[in-house]
């Protein structure tokens, strides 16, 4: 009886532990950002980066 050693580097060890499984599933609810539209504030000209958000909608 001949017993076969497979020798194993420490790089695909590590490969092995991190790639054997799936990720956890994440949640819907997690992957979604609310915060309150602000209005536009078009007296003073400010710049509001998140304008076209509320303009459009939020697409």
């Amino acid at each position: 009886m001949t017993q076969e050693r497979k020798s194993v580097d420490a790089a695909q060890l590590q490969r092995s532990l991190r790639f054997s499984k799936l990720p956890e599933p994440v949640r819907l609810e997690d992957t979604v950002e609310e915060r309150p539209a602000a209005p536009h504030d078009s007296v003073s000209g400010a710049y509001n980066a998140d304008w076209w958000l509320i303009r459009m909608g939020g697409l």
